[in-house]
């Protein structure tokens, strides 16, 4: 039978919402759409870079808990609330996918907050 459980990032709206951090079924990882807020601290930082680091920082402790890395990702999904964003997040992306470079959507659209600006969706396959 196939492993399949939830990791939780610990925020109340997972529970409320009825969905988790991430999915890890067998080796394959369903990491949900993630923004850079830091859990931490129970906030969102205003500036885009941050949130885009947050967003990576949030998704690899995700993996790390399911036994994988940024390196793993197979597929990512970026969300950002404006296209002029692509130019400041695309050296950012490259540095974090430098290794996996996967299969990636970029799609501009509005997010659940007004202060969000970048949400990032990825799927990764454990090696085993």
């Amino acid at each position: 039978m196939t492993e399949r459980r939830r990791i939780s990032s610990g925020s109340a709206f997972e529970a409320e919402a009825g969905y988790s951090r991430a999915v890890v079924d067998g080796n394959d990882i369903f990491v949900s759409g993630t923004t850079g807020y830091d859990y931490a601290a129970m906030e969102l930082p205003e500036d885009l870079v941050a949130q885009t680091h947050g967003c990576f920082r949030n998704i690899a402790a995700a993996l790390a808990e399911a036994g994988a890395s940024l390196d793993d990702v197979i597929r990512v999904r970026y969300i950002v609330t404006e296209a002029d964003y692509a130019a400041t997040v695309f050296p950012i992306f490259g540095q974090y996918f430098a290794k996996a470079r996967p299969a990636a959507t970029l799609i501009v659209a509005g997010l659940l907050q007004p202060q969000m600006k970048i949400e990032i969706e990825v799927t990764a396959r454990r090696q085993g």
